[in-house]
């Protein structure tokens, strides 16, 4: 008997080492995703990396998480960030940008390719995907601020400034030759670009090339994500996005009028994820922006303002749409500056939804117009929205259309 006994605790042993060895791969299974639920989104100052850097940045990694997860039952909002994550990965990957390095607080040298090739990926979505008429319009509307971001760094280490000096110093010029009954009228942007406009330094120009590029990759975070979700899984990659909450109603409403197809779905689609884009996500860091540096940060928003017109065909520049008019009395001033500034909510939606929205969707009602626009190579998008360019003429239409009468 005890030999009998001896060998049923034998038995039992290996038992429970078998069952240990069954089940160890569940419990390690489990590991692989359990650590990634629940977690936060924190990458709020566009920091190197993706959401969490509790999170890989490998896409296959973390499809093999977010399928276990998956297969567990696991309700879509405990892996909301994981799921971001990985379509962001995947949307980095498809656009050839390094996610780990892309990190605008490494400076404008670290980050200039990664710069263009976010409006280059804009344009191959479009291009790829027709019906993604969002990014169509930001690769063209992009094209502007991207001219504007290199023109600065061609600037920045020329402690003048000579452009932006320039264009301080012809509307210095302009306002001393003014009534004063109607300077105290004006916007008090262009009062600040012509007195303030001389002082600027290369350092504020570079904080400034590091405050777009903290938009342009929220921008991407945001928006990307889901349309390579879309991509790749159709209106049930989006719809998941949607259950864990990374989408709002507003964003798969969009969604599923592009699955739907229609001309007006689609330009309704290119309406609200324009609004997404504009007064959701970087909404905030247009007013951190325009606040900072003192004066500057208006300084430079005016001039991104003056400077800035879409490659969009028949769009108006920010001045012709809104040019500034003043009257006191009997006198009244026409000057050909924007009577707004881009930074600011209110007077930017009203432009984009008054000129630059309008123009771009009745390009995209022609496509045998819209694909050749959109097809141009971005370089050469870039070339033609320098400001170095046009700086001679801009300088002569603000002094031939600076319109006083009395």
């Amino acid at each position: 008997m005890p030999r009998v006994r001896g060998l049923v605790r034998v038995a039992g042993v290996l038992t429970c080492l078998m069952i240990g060895l069954v089940t160890a791969p569940a419990v390690h299974a489990e590991a692989g995703y359990a650590a990634y639920l629940d977690l936060p989104s924190v990458n709020g100052d566009g920091a190197g990396g993706g959401l969490n850097p509790a999170l890989p940045l490998d896409p296959d990694s973390l499809r093999d998480a977010l399928d276990a997860a998956r297969a567990a039952g696991v309700e879509p909002r405990h892996y909301a960030t994981l799921l971001h994550q990985y379509w962001l990965a995947v949307a980095t990957r498809n656009a050839d940008i390094d996610l780990a390095g892309w990190d605008p607080g490494r400076g404008v040298a670290a980050n200039t390719a990664t710069f263009t090739q976010v409006y280059v990926n804009y344009l191959r979505l479009n291009n790829s995907h027709p019906e993604y008429w969002w990014t169509g319009l930001a690769g063209l509307a992009g094209g502007s601020f991207a001219s504007g971001f290199f023109d600065m760094g061609d600037v920045s280490s020329i402690i003048s400034v000579p452009g932006i000096h320039q264009l301080g110093d012809a509307v210095a010029d302009l306002l001393r030759g003014t009534p004063a009954q109607l300077l105290d009228i004006l916007p008090g942007d262009i009062r600040t670009l012509g007195t303030e406009g001389e002082r600027l330094t290369a350092e504020d120009l570079v904080w400034y090339q590091t405050r777009l590029m903290i938009m342009q990759k929220h921008i991407f975070i945001d928006q990307v994500p889901m349309h390579e979700a879309y991509a790749a899984a159709g209106r049930a990659g989006v719809e998941e996005m949607y259950q864990a909450g990374v989408l709002d109603e507003n964003a798969i409403t969009a969604w599923r009028e592009i699955a739907d197809g229609t001309p007006g779905g689609l330009a309704d689609a290119a309406l609200r994820m324009t609004d997404r884009e504009q007064n959701q996500i970087i909404a905030d860091q247009w007013d951190v922006t325009s606040r900072g540096r003192g004066v500057m940060g208006r300084v430079l928003t005016y001039v991104s303002t003056i400077a800035g017109k879409a490659a969009v065909p028949g769009v108006r520049a920010p001045g012709v749409f809104a040019p500034t008019t003043v009257t006191a009395g009997t006198m009244s001033l026409r000057a050909p500056l924007p009577a707004f500034n881009w930074a600011d909510r209110d007077t930017r939606w009203t432009y984009i939804t008054g000129d630059l929205l309008p123009r771009y969707l009745e390009l995209c009602a022609n496509p045998a117009v819209a694909r050749p626009v959109l097809a141009e190579p971005f370089s050469a998008m870039l070339g033609h929205g320098r400001l170095f360019q046009r700086l001679p003429d801009l300088l002569a239409d603000m002094t031939a259309q600076w319109q006083l009468t009395t």
